[in-house]
C-alpha cells in the first residue's frame, strides 16, 4: 500500500523535530511544545487510530470497533531518568466527549515512546472530581496517579 503524500510529509517533519526538540530540551531544561502533536501522531500510527480534526472539542483520535466509534483524548509527556517526581498531564478537558484517556509517554532524549495507558474517561473524571487538591481542580492528574487508573497498553505486558 503507498502512503500518501501528507502522510509521507508529516514523517519527514517529525523525523526532523523530534531531534530538535530533544536538543532544545538538553540545552535549556525545557520542552519546545511539540509533545503533545508528537504523543498524538505516535499513538495514531502505533494504535491504528484515526486523528480527529484539529480543535474537535473534547477528543483527539477515534478508535474504530466492532460496537463503534471510541473517542480518545490523548495527554503526551516526556520523561527519562533525570525526570522530577510528581510530573503532571497537560489539563484533562473536563465534561469532555470522549470515551477514554491516553497517555503517551516518550523518551525526553528522543521523544520515542517508552510506554502508553488507557484509562476510562469516566474513571478519570471521578478522581478529578474529589476535592482537596487544586491540580486536580484544574483538570491536571500526576502520571502516577494517573497510572493507578489506567492500564498499560503499549508495550504489552
Amino acid at each position: 500500500m503507498t502512503e500518501n503524500p501528507e502522510t509521507h510529509r508529516v514523517r519527514e517533519i517529525l523525523a526532523e523535530i523530534k531531534p530538535l526538540a530533544a536538543e532544545y530540551y538538553r540545552l535549556t531544561g525545557k520542552p519546545l511544545g511539540v509533545t503533545g502533536e508528537v504523543a498524538e501522531y505516535v499513538a495514531a500510527e502505533m494504535l491504528g487510530l484515526e486523528l480527529a480534526p484539529p480543535r474537535t472539542a473534547g477528543y483527539d483520535a477515534i478508535r474504530r470497533t466492532p460496537a463503534g466509534p471510541v473517542r480518545i483524548q490523548i495527554k503526551g509527556r516526556a520523561c527519562g531518568e533525570d525526570t522530577k517526581p510528581g510530573q503532571r498531564l497537560g489539563t484533562i478537558k473536563q465534561e469532555a466527549a470522549c470515551d477514554t484517556v491516553l497517555l503517551v509517554l516518550l523518551d525526553n532524549r528522543t521523544l520515542e515512546p517508552r510506554e502508553m495507558w488507557e484509562a476510562p474517561y469516566e474513571s478519570v473524571a471521578a478522581r478529578l472530581a474529589l476535592p482537596g487538591s487544586k491540580a486536580r481542580a484544574r483538570g491536571a492528574l500526576g502520571v502516577s496517579e494517573f497510572k493507578r487508573l489506567a492500564q498499560r497498553i503499549w508495550p504489552g505486558a
